[in-house]
């Protein structure tokens, strides 16, 4: 077995949504997940894995059950992974945690192989829309996660997979990335101005970005797997790679 010597970073594979064959999207993601095996130290998972997960305290959801089976077979062969939530995903209670994962909230500031890490999902780090405010106030509120999980199952499971499926045919268009300009690298670059940050690593978008800001610090927007392909960025230890 080779060294292990790198970092991987992964968001919005959005196992389970149905539009584009999600059967193919998750033999494609395991597929990547057991080719990292051989030289990976560390996997982050920066939310929307999961185009729904909502976790009772005896269930889960059956979708990517694979991909959780493949996580566990990481971390028995010694690769550390951390998971943070995004807003598909968002209902982390503690399972993950119960089978070895480490649940993370954004923005999460770590030091890898000597290099300072600001990584998160990348949304509602910059401000929102006053209905993206409230959906998250309500995903987040503690007396209507008592009454969802007052639901069946069944029902549960099969409104949530309706609603982020509906969601994203009446809501979503391709984002256009404003650059500099854009909120989120607005976001960062404030953040720098208290303290040092080498890379700024988030997904949420959909689509790829890298913007350079101020003293060499960099900022990395990783695409959804959707669409095909296998969006990732690897840190070696010395540089930081995108692989579209």
């Amino acid at each position: 077995m080779s060294d292990r010597n790198k970092t991987y970073f992964v968001s919005d594979v959005h196992l389970g949504f149905l539009r584009v064959d999600p059967a193919e999207r998750e033999a494609r993601f395991i597929a990547w997940l057991r080719s990292i095996e051989k030289d990976a130290k560390t996997l982050y998972l920066l939310g929307d894995i999961w185009d729904f997960w909502y976790e009772y305290k005896y269930c889960i959801p059956k979708v990517g059950v694979k991909v959780i089976g493949t996580l566990m077979w990481l971390m028995d062969c010694g690769v550390e992974i951390y998971a943070c939530p995004g807003n598909h995903d968002v209902w982390y209670y503690h399972y993950f945690e119960d089978i070895g994962i480490k649940v993370i909230s954004q923005p999460h500031f770590v030091e890898i192989d000597g290099r300072t890490f600001c990584i998160g999902h990348g949304d509602n780090l910059y401000g929102a829309g006053t209905y993206y405010r409230f959906v998250q106030w309500m995903f987040h509120n503690k007396v209507l996660q008592t009454l969802f999980s007052s639901l069946h199952p069944r029902i549960a499971f099969g409104w949530g997979t309706r609603w982020s499926r509906n969601y994203r045919k009446k809501k979503y268009t391709p984002y256009v990335w404003k650059g500099a300009q854009e909120p989120l690298a607005v976001w960062s670059a404030k953040v720098l101005e208290s303290r040092h940050v080498d890379y700024f690593i988030f997904g949420h978008f959909h689509v790829p970005a890298r913007e350079a800001l101020r003293n060499g610090s960099e900022l990395i927007v990783m695409r959804d797997w959707i669409y095909g392909s296998t969006p990732h960025a690897i840190f070696d230890g010395e540089s930081l790679t995108t692989c579209e």
